[in-house]
């Protein structure tokens, strides 16, 4: 398992904190979604837990060990695709993977046939003697990923792996994801693309300002946020929308009103207006996705405000 616990980063000459007091388990086998606006402290995390920064305080280890403290060791469970990729531009694409790959201890035949497939994996069979500086940034990212899947890690730290990809790429990515999930690699996906995050993840992690301020199981995702009532109503005036408000936040467009996370069942609601002579012309829910679960999450009280 790789364990976060107590993260706090702090940049020279920074006074704020860009993460404090930040814990998630990644479990083998799962992916983790990580989402937040821009400045959140995502890249941040991914960059201490991948070994790349020290933490101020706290701890990252991986399978029992501590990544500051035996990081040779550690960072053979780890792979990791960064926002930016960056390589040495003039290099050939499978040179630069055999380079990569003598880390691992792979070598001869071994290493040429291992990213060979690598580069098939990722959707760049012919592109092995072209120059990473002819890539484009999606290629860059699944060149990126190749080198990540090099020995075989535990773990995958995938910074904002989608961001680039044509929709070619991001469906192989989604789909490698899945694979990779299913022979018990644990993945942690950073991503501003919510809808692909609520397509892949077992869990969301939700970060606002260098803080996790909620994670939602694969079930929570699914319904995330609760439901909305929507009601359309063929006489409705204002005394019937304040009605409405009693029951829970409401939205009106013309005669349709929507209710978040109504207080009481839609039948004694119904039952009401009845009762009160309107007219309902329809009545049923709306499942809330993740963004907007996400959106209610940070426009709600700052993190670690009372």
């Amino acid at each position: 398992m790789l364990t976060i616990r107590g993260l706090k980063k702090v940049y020279r000459g920074k006074s704020t904190p860009a993460v404090v007091d930040f814990d998630l388990d990644i479990r083998p086998g799962e992916i983790v979604g990580l989402v937040g606006l821009n400045g959140a402290g995502k890249t941040t995390t991914i960059r201490v837990a991948a070994g790349i920064a020290l933490p101020s305080a706290g701890s990252v280890t991986v399978n029992g060990l501590d990544l500051t403290e035996d990081k040779a060791e550690a960072s053979r469970f780890i792979g990791l695709v960064p926002e930016f990729p960056s390589f040495e531009p003039g290099s050939r694409a499978l040179n630069q993977l055999l380079y990569y790959a003598g880390f691992y201890g792979l070598t001869g035949t071994t290493a040429r046939e291992q990213c060979t497939e690598l580069l098939r994996k990722v959707g760049l069979p012919d592109m092995g003697r072209v120059r990473l500086r002819t890539f484009s940034q999606g290629m860059k990212k699944r060149f990126s990923l190749a080198a990540s899947l090099l020995g075989d890690p535990e773990f995958l730290l995938l910074d904002e792996i989608l961001s680039g990809l044509d929709p070619e790429g991001v469906l192989l990515a989604r789909n490698l994801m899945v694979e990779l999930r299913g022979k018990n690699r644990g993945i942690l996906l950073s991503s501003h693309i919510l809808s692909e995050v609520e397509q892949v993840a077992d869990r969301v992690a939700i970060m606002h300002q260098g803080r996790l301020v909620k994670t939602l199981t694969r079930e929570e995702v699914e319904t995330a946020g609760g439901v909305t009532l929507r009601l359309t109503i063929a006489n409705l005036d204002n005394q019937g929308v304040e009605l409405l408000r009693s029951y829970g936040p409401v939205r009106r467009e013309g005669n349709t009103v929507w209710i978040t996370r109504p207080k009481i069942d839609s039948s004694l609601i119904n039952a009401e207006l009845v009762r009160r002579n309107y007219k309902v012309l329809a009545l049923g829910f709306e499942s809330q996705n993740l963004e907007q679960a996400f959106f209610d999450v940070v426009r709600g009280p700052p993190p670690g405000s009372s």
